[in-house]
């Protein structure tokens, strides 16, 4: 932990914000950030990493597909003056929806009383996924905050994905809810690094013992290998950032929480993370081909 905690601190002291690390042109690495249910932090979580990714210098932008919430902008006190809904009604290109968040992140807001229905509509989707795979060549990492829960569009999202942190906190609904998330993907097959982060919790023998339940079960009825990114204790620091809209990460950088995001995000872009050659399919075509399969909403 303290030799990458040391490394952390130089790659932060040594980044460029306009250095991409001299990266050949390849598409980003998408992260998707999901949980079984509400209110364990997710999307606190995923603008928090976002933050960090981007102070090493990466390109990142976060996309909230939690449609009609528009969570990331709250937590993010960013205005916003397009959602995705005008790529489909005004025909809005996702360059031109994208506004710059806290430390020079990107957003792309899923909009305020949306009905998730008529966005993931075949025809909207493939429009919007047109303009998302322009996307995957201007930026280094989009992480995709999803909705909570088990939808047709919360598992397309996450089997397109390449990585995705599953968020949970001690309490055993949460856990239980995860666990439901783990066993759809398992049955769909997917692929990707499936990344746990306990959240709330009191001390770091609870952190250990939340994800010991997680990947036990996984373990033995799924045959699902599972990897503990790391965890984030209780902290009155959390609900100040939210009341104040500004993420914890620039507020309180030398809280514990904050350092603990830092080494999540180094752990994220290591070599076998970023570093690694993505694959030929741009995650807009995996997901297309996977809403052409199942559709979108469980409406659907």
């Amino acid at each position: 932990m303290n030799d990458q905690a040391s490394k952390l601190r130089k790659m932060i002291n040594g980044a460029n914000m306009d250095d991409n690390k001299n990266l050949p042109n390849r598409k980003a690495k998408i992260l998707t950030v999901t949980s079984g249910k509400g209110g364990v932090g997710k999307t606190n979580f995923a603008v928090n990493l976002a933050i960090s990714i981007r102070r090493l210098g990466y390109r990142v932008i976060i996309m909230d597909v939690d449609f009609g919430l528009a969570n990331v902008e709250i937590l993010t006190g960013t205005s916003v003056k397009y959602t995705i809904s005008d790529c489909i009604v005004s025909g809005k290109k996702l360059e031109e929806i994208m506004v710059d968040g806290p430390y020079g992140i990107k957003l792309i807001s899923g909009g305020l009383g949306l009905n998730e229905k008529i966005i993931m509509n075949r025809e909207n989707i493939r429009n919007i996924l047109r303009e998302m795979e322009k996307v995957e060549y201007i930026t280094d990492f989009i992480i995709i905050d999803t909705a909570a829960g088990v939808s047709n569009t919360v598992l397309n999202f996450i089997m397109a994905s390449d990585e995705t942190i599953l968020i949970t906190t001690p309490d055993p609904t949460s856990i239980m809810d995860g666990y439901t998330i783990l066993k759809a993907l398992t049955i769909y097959g997917y692929k990707g690094k499936l990344n746990i982060v306990t959240n709330i919790v009191n001390s770091r023998k609870e952190a250990y013992a939340t994800y010991d339940k997680l990947y036990r079960a996984s373990k033995n009825f799924l045959n699902r290998e599972l990897e503990f990114l790391g965890y984030l204790e209780r902290s009155d620091i959390v609900n100040k950032a939210v009341l104040n809209q500004y993420p914890f990460l620039l507020s309180n950088p030398n809280a514990s929480i904050s350092k603990k995001i830092n080494i999540m995000a180094l752990k994220l872009i290591e070599p076998g993370g970023h570093i690694k050659e993505r694959g030929k399919i741009s995650f807009a075509k995996r997901l297309l081909d996977l809403f052409n399969k199942k559709g979108g909403s469980n409406d659907d």
